[in-house]
């Protein structure tokens, strides 16, 4: 639990120095940016492993058997991303790329995290 929260306040911490930097990424404030990571991470429980064997099966696994299975895995936290932009007014980004660089960005926070607390 206690991991889970610190990941809620280091994605918000994120979202928040990503929307300063990008011009096409719109953020208001620490509150929206700790929702946002919120909801996010639960849209990302519940959907990302959905999304990931949708895109598998969708590439024909290509990604998967050449060992780039965190391709489609940033993919679709791009789409979590967008989903989460679609689910709040006080969040939003311009296009496909901003998601997709918040996804990136937010995932290799999240595995030096991970390998910082584990």
């Amino acid at each position: 639990m206690f991991v889970w929260l610190l990941h809620i306040l280091i994605d918000s911490a994120v979202l928040l120095a990503a929307a300063s930097v990008f011009p096409k990424v719109e953020l208001k404030g620490y509150k929206t940016a700790i929702f946002i990571a919120f909801l996010i991470g639960v849209l990302s429980f519940l959907l990302s492993w959905i999304l990931t064997v949708i895109l598998n099966v969708a590439t024909l696994g290509i990604f998967y058997f050449l060992g780039l299975g965190f391709i489609t895995r940033i993919i679709a936290y791009a789409l979590i991303i967008e989903l989460a932009d679609k689910l709040s007014k006080d969040f939003k980004t311009r296009g496909f790329m901003p998601s997709l660089w918040l996804a990136i960005i937010l995932a290799t926070v999240g595995a030096i995290v991970d390998a910082i607390l584990l």
